[in-house]
């Protein structure tokens, strides 16, 4: 069977593509969590809320560089977030963590 009337393994092909590429760039990780986030309205309430953005702020503020690292700050500092965050993706929290750490890395003094 090819992969045009296998519509699941072109799925599939394509999930292992993205996961690879959440593995190796740290930026695409922190898109993905923050669709996560914003894929729950309690979550996403919750992340407006603790951030202090608003739905009308939130585009501004993903201009800025520093964002995608605070977004995965948010979610690394949530445990029950980051272990959901990280099975949605198939993916490892210390994936997480890595791509947290390389994006922060400029912060660090």
């Amino acid at each position: 069977m090819d992969q045009e009337s296998n519509p699941v393994g072109l799925l599939t092909r394509r999930s292992r593509g993205l996961k690879l590429k959440l593995r190796a760039d740290p930026e695409a990780t922190a898109i993905a969590a923050l669709s996560f986030i914003a894929g729950d309205p309690e979550r996403l309430t919750r992340f407006l809320s603790t951030t202090g953005l608003t739905p009308q702020t939130l585009r501004a503020a993903a201009a800025e560089p520093q964002f995608y690292g605070q977004v995965l700050e948010y979610v690394a500092g949530d445990e029950t977030l980051l272990l959901a965050f990280a099975a949605n993706e198939g993916l490892a929290p210390e994936t997480v963590a890595n791509a947290y750490r390389a994006l922060n890395a400029s912060r660090e003094y």
